[in-house]
């Protein structure tokens, strides 16, 4: 494929596209109409509306992420693990509507076993970045749904997810843990100090009233309720998690500084050695690499 196109990195609450012209990101769109906040309009509305501006290009366009689940544009069918990351430009799903340019949909990948039932969609393109760019043996990527990846080079072997942000704002927002609060401030120490107790007692479901327990009971800053919990829930994430893949020595963190930066002070805790990779750099290395090897 030509080394100009536009790719689009569409999720449940975020759609952030790229404009590439001979290989190099030249133009950037964000928009917060993810497939959960279509407001009324349809994918392809939304898709025609972000490329307007380059429309005149006539350039393909790759598509990853949640547009392409059950609840999306096009429900593509998911890469079964082990599968190799190399291979995922020779798997794209066309996008059959009428549209002004040629589309395509980055299949996610799934792992259906007694043990483990799991889907990821979207991060294989970031993951496919980071396996050439910023090796590792795990990667942790982290979010509303954290994904845990065990690979061997660019092959992914097996992977968890842990809803530690979807629970974290659920419990903050429509549990008695967070009613009744004054608005929310950073405590850095306290967020340590859930961390650590997460990290040493991860089983925590028989704990978590405990947290609205100890802002009753004034033990703990009513300011600084979710600086605990959230220390508490990563806590519990990363201990459980290692117990799967801890035999491993290296972790690659995948995403923005400041969550990345929360997790790298439980893996350090937990005495794991880590380095970050920025997100959107993984995902435009990963898109390129698609691209490529469309064009083989």
């Amino acid at each position: 494929m030509t080394a100009s196109y536009i790719a689009l990195d569409w999720g449940s609450t975020n759609l952030r596209a790229f404009l590439y012209q001979q290989g190099e990101c030249t133009a950037e769109v964000r928009s917060e109409r993810g497939i959960t906040r279509l407001e009324g309009t349809t994918p392809q509305q939304v898709f025609n509306d972000v490329i307007a501006p380059w429309q005149s290009l006539n350039l393909p366009v790759i598509m990853a992420g949640m547009i392409g689940s059950n609840a999306g544009w096009v429900d593509v069918p998911y890469l079964a693990a082990p599968f190799s990351l190399d291979a995922l430009g020779q798997h794209l799903y066309p996008v059959h509507a009428a549209l002004p340019v040629k589309a395509w949909i980055v299949p996610g990948i799934s792992v259906s076993r007694d043990d483990n039932c799991n889907v990821m969609r979207g991060e294989e393109t970031q993951l496919l970045g980071a396996v050439h760019d910023s090796p590792a043996s795990v990667y942790l990527m982290p979010g509303t749904h954290s994904k845990w990846v065990e690979t061997d080079g660019s092959q992914v072997l097996d992977f968890r997810t842990a809803m530690t942000g979807e629970l974290h704002y659920l419990l903050m927002n429509h549990s008695l843990i967070g009613k009744g609060l004054p608005a929310q401030q950073p405590a850095a120490d306290v967020f340590l100090q859930g961390l650590s107790k997460g990290l040493s007692q991860p089983d925590i479901t028989g704990r978590l009233f405990e947290v609205r327990a100890a802002h009753v009971l004034n033990r703990l800053d009513k300011s600084a309720v979710s600086d605990w919990l959230s220390g508490l829930l990563i806590g519990s994430e990363v201990a459980q998690m290692l117990r799967l893949f801890g035999h491993h020595h290296s972790v690659t963190l995948i995403g923005n500084q400041q969550l990345t930066e929360r997790y790298a002070q439980a893996l350090r805790l937990a005495g794991v050695s880590w380095q970050a990779f920025d997100g959107d750099q993984a995902f435009q290395s990963g898109i390129r690499r698609i691209v490529n090897a469309m064009g083989n």
